[in-house]
């Protein structure tokens, strides 16, 4: 027996996440997703998306680190190859630039990742209680 949450209408991923990352509804698209810097709101007052359920846990730090590292790791490399600048100008340039990418990328990728749950219906974004406990049976 199929259960009533794989027959409803799929959810657009990329859109989900768009829209997560701009820190809007993933459902709706207003401006509610957090209520605070990485605080996600209770739920959406324009569509009423109960966004409580959500479980981004440790995926937004992992991949801003990851990012992060990927965009100042290269810069740095360059830096020391064209200028050689001495060490302590690294660490201090370097570490606040780090710093301040990961604060303002943090809130971007936990959105996207938000957005990604809603849209594959994950962690009560989709299936109720009673389906998962079916499936989990099956």
């Amino acid at each position: 027996m199929i259960s009533e949450h794989l027959l409803e209408e799929p959810r657009q991923r990329s859109q989900a996440m768009w829209r997560g990352a701009r820190g809007q509804c993933p459902s709706c698209g207003e401006k509610h997703l957090f209520r605070a810097y990485l605080k996600v709101s209770d739920e959406c007052p324009s569509c009423g998306l109960a966004l409580s359920g959500h479980q981004a846990d440790d995926a937004p730090p992992y991949f801003t680190i990851f990012i992060v590292g990927h965009i100042i790791v290269p810069v740095a490399l360059v830096v020391e190859k064209l200028y050689s600048p001495p060490l302590y100008i690294h660490a201090l340039v370097f570490s606040l630039l780090a710093v301040l990418a990961s604060l303002i990328s943090l809130p971007i990728v936990k959105g996207a990742v938000v957005g990604l749950q809603w849209a594959l219906r994950l962690h009560g974004f989709g299936a109720t209680n009673e389906d998962d406990a079916t499936a989990a049976k099956s």
